[in-house]
């Protein structure tokens, strides 16, 4: 399956369909944008962000745009917002593998580990 993302609202209890992800490679602290892309009503992106065949060995980033999200959602947030991107970096090691990095994400905190 390659790389896919996943984010749950846990303020509201529901997938964060709507919000908007980028993708990046990174190397020597350098960024390279790969895609942007709004989760759908799963809170997932339409399909997988690499397959096995296209994902190499390296480091990633992903960077969800949470504050326009809950804003969206006519949450009260303050000015500024506790948080406002959340960046996510993390390395691929196997390319043979299924990468999932899930979401778990309110105003005012966030969790994610590797899923399956």
């Amino acid at each position: 399956m390659g790389l896919s993302t996943h984010v749950l609202d846990t303020m509201n209890g529901c997938p964060a369909a709507g919000m908007k992800v980028s993708l990046f490679t990174t190397e020597g602290g350098e960024a390279r944008l790969v895609q942007a892309f709004t989760l759908n009503a799963d809170g997932r992106s339409d399909g997988p962000l690499y397959d096995n065949h296209n994902l190499k060995k390296g480091t990633y980033r992903l960077v969800f745009d949470v504050k326009a999200y809950f804003h969206a959602r006519g949450v009260n947030l303050p000015e500024p917002a506790f948080l406002d991107q959340v960046s996510l970096d993390f390395g691929i090691a196997h390319t043979d593998q299924h990468y999932h990095v899930p979401l778990l994400v309110s105003p005012w905190s966030y969790s994610t580990y590797r899923g399956s």
